[in-house]
């Protein structure tokens, strides 16, 4: 299996009070493939993983395999800070069926880069799943897997790809080229999505797919048909709307902007609030520099 294409990290929707909207869930759902996405991935950053139990979790990927049924990949964010935890949340995720998991490191604990090596091969070996690694160093306290590691982990069967969210293309670069071409680096940083896939990167999965798939489906394709024109014209079109998230603390900017297309999710959980209101504004005119029809 080799992991491809533009699998946003699906916001997950909120009642009022906070509690699951697991309709609303089916229909953004559908939404975000209607819109030709090539994968679904829950339980990521901008799902707020971090904020739900194990139950919680569990029927959220349950809802996802099932309403999918099979039109692209599912894949789940299985993270935890022990090793033992994102073994059992791993192991769950493939009961309910997923296509794979993405596991971001600790990020609480400083592990050695010897730890981080052990915690992935063992989650890897706990499960016939394939695994995508996760590197976002800016959430994570710092905690980063090296080039070097992510060389070694490759060579684990059922580790099949990367998430880099680090920024530095550089270092997602100095990736592509020290791992086995079966092995998919993708880009985490949505303004980086149209040089990576030129250095080889196969895909990306970007906050901003909840926000304008179209967009990042039109980077991704008209690059495999050599359109590079298009496709650097997508990635610039997409980058004031990415920018415009830092107006709010992730994921507000993201359900923020959904709410002024007129395709509101609901509320984050607290302690994330909704946007200032001096910045909703600001939101909209980027939205509108990024060509999106502004509803609210």
């Amino acid at each position: 299996m080799q992991v491809r294409g533009i699998i946003p990290p699906v916001a997950t929707p909120m009642q009022a009070n906070e509690d699951l909207d697991l309709p609303r869930l089916r229909w953004f759902i559908d939404h975000l493939i209607a819109n030709g996405v090539h994968g679904i991935f829950v339980l990521g950053t901008n799902s707020e993983f971090y904020a739900m139990d194990e139950r919680e979790k569990q029927e959220v990927i349950a809802t996802a395999v099932e309403h999918v049924r099979g039109r692209v990949p599912v894949y789940a964010g299985t993270g935890a800070e022990s090793t033992r935890e994102a073994v059992r949340l791993t192991k769950m995720a493939e009961k309910e069926g997923v296509q794979g998991v993405s596991v971001i490191t600790p990020y609480f604990v400083l592990p050695s880069q010897q730890e981080i090596f052990d915690h992935y091969r063992k989650i890897a070996e706990a499960s016939s799943l394939p695994v995508i690694l996760y590197n976002n160093p800016a959430t994570c306290g710092g905690v980063k897997i090296e080039v070097d590691t992510v060389a070694r982990l490759a060579e684990v069967p059922n580790i099949v790809g990367i998430k880099d969210s680090s920024g530095d293309l550089q270092n997602t670069n100095e990736m592509i080229r020290a791992v086995p071409d079966r092995f998919s680096v993708l880009m985490g940083r949505d303004t980086l999505i149209f040089p990576a896939l030129m250095f080889g990167a196969k895909g990306a999965v970007p906050a901003t797919g909840n926000i304008a798939p179209h967009l990042l489906v039109e980077i991704y394709e008209a690059f495999q048909r050599g359109d590079m024109e298009a496709s650097k014209a997508a990635q610039l079109k997409l980058n004031p709307v990415r920018m415009s998230l830092t107006l709010g603390t992730a994921p507000g900017g993201v359900k923020a902007a959904l709410n002024l297309l007129g395709l509101s999710i609901g509320p984050s959980r607290g302690p994330v609030a909704a946007l200032a209101a001096d910045k909703v504004e600001k939101m909209r005119a980027s939205l509108r520099a990024g060509g999106l029809k502004v509803i609210h």
